[in-house]
């Protein structure tokens, strides 16, 4: 029997890596007086790259549950860096959209990012950093597919091969 000693650390070490980070995450963005927290800012950064998308996109985007969303979503808007907008070519659909408020901080925003990469690659090559970031999107890949699958298992569906 295998003992937990023998066991690989890469959920150990990504959960103890997002909890440093986010603690310093944090104390960097106050020091650059910006209000929103770090999984604010993973909306927001979602947002900056595609302006005006569905709730439903931005989940997927973002890998949070919709109910996670639309709670983090009002309090961004009643902060005022987003709002909510019926979309015209599909009136049921509600699109969220920047506002100007959110694009004065998103510069603020993009230099605490680059301190926490700063941070993250301290000492890596361009090379590591390229086959670091391929392999945690082959991880992300692997839970992603696993989850889809559980999820078609529980609705009484079959996997994909």
């Amino acid at each position: 029997m295998k003992k937990m000693k023998d066991q690989r650390q890469a959920g150990f070490l990504m959960a103890k890596i997002r909890q440093v980070g986010g603690r310093i995450s944090e104390r960097i963005l106050k020091k650059h007086d910006v209000e929103i927290n770090s999984a604010q800012g993973r909306i927001m950064f979602a947002l900056w790259q595609k302006d005006g998308v569905s709730i439903n996109e931005l989940a997927k985007k973002t890998q949070l549950k919709k109910s996670t969303l639309t709670s983090m979503l009002d309090r961004l808007e009643k902060m005022g860096y987003i709002r909510r907008q019926r979309s015209k070519k599909d009136r049921r659909k509600i699109l969220i959209k920047r506002t100007e408020k959110d694009r004065t901080m998103e510069k603020k925003y993009v230099e605490v990012s680059e301190e926490m990469t700063r941070l993250f690659y301290k000492g890596f090559s361009k090379s590591e950093i390229d086959r670091f970031e391929k392999d945690l999107e082959r991880i992300l890949n692997n839970l992603t597919e696993f989850e889809a699958n559980a999820n078609l298992m529980k609705d009484g569906h079959r996997p994909q091969p």
